[in-house]
């Protein structure tokens, strides 16, 4: 195979696997060999065994990092103040995508940080869409929230959730909320959630003096 008949067969898609690459009349392992040429040469890279992305300039759809931490890890969901950052519930820039999974913990490349969490508390995440027609499993915004506090040492308070300068709460379903806590069975997920309803009051009250 040609590197210009592998950018015709894969150029409009963020990410491809081998197995693409082995239909019809190929050597599986000629492929390999050639992949592998490809990766030290700089003009792919490879995310996971048998997953790759066209390096640039090749490449005409750039991966979201939501979609390549879902690849890295399967059974991820992006979680946390990178699923905060999406839905505009915090306003910083959040240069890391953080996972949560109930494997072991790791990282890749100092860019995606993967969280071991417990079987019992993986839910509340749903599928998103992305630009350029990618998907990914996200957090909702309530367990997002939730997540970051599960993992975070001494975020049961009101400081460390001003800290997070919230906003666009009214977004918030505090029914959710409350449902999730009631399924995690966690005091401390409890308390944060007491918190989080009293900061969205606090902001209805405040929109409702403007108006």
């Amino acid at each position: 195979m040609k590197f210009s008949d592998l950018i015709t067969q894969v150029s409009d898609q963020p990410l491809f696997e081998t197995g693409l690459l082995l239909t019809g009349d190929v050597n599986p392992n000629d492929v390999r060999r050639q992949l592998s040429r490809w990766v030290k040469a700089g003009r792919i890279q490879q995310l996971k065994r048998g997953v790759y992305t066209l390096a640039a300039p090749y490449q005409k759809v750039t991966p979201h990092p939501f979609l390549v931490a879902n690849t890295l890890v399967t059974g991820s969901y992006v979680s946390g103040q990178s699923a905060l950052a999406f839905y505009g519930l915090i306003p910083e820039y959040v240069p890391i995508t953080l996972s949560v999974t109930t494997l072991s913990p790791t990282q890749w490349q100092d860019k995606y940080f993967f969280r071991h969490l417990a079987a019992h508390l993986f839910f509340g995440y749903q599928s998103v869409d992305l630009p350029h027609e990618q998907r990914a499993f996200v957090a909702t915004p309530e367990k997002a929230l939730l997540d970051l506090a599960h993992l975070t040492p001494k975020s049961d308070s009101q400081d460390y959730l001003i800290q997070l300068r919230l906003k666009n709460l009214e977004t918030f379903d505090l029914g959710r909320l409350n449902k999730f806590v009631q399924r995690a069975g966690k005091p401390k997920w409890l308390r944060v959630a007491r918190l989080i309803e009293k900061l969205v009051l606090q902001e209805q009250e405040t929109y409702e003096e403007i108006m």
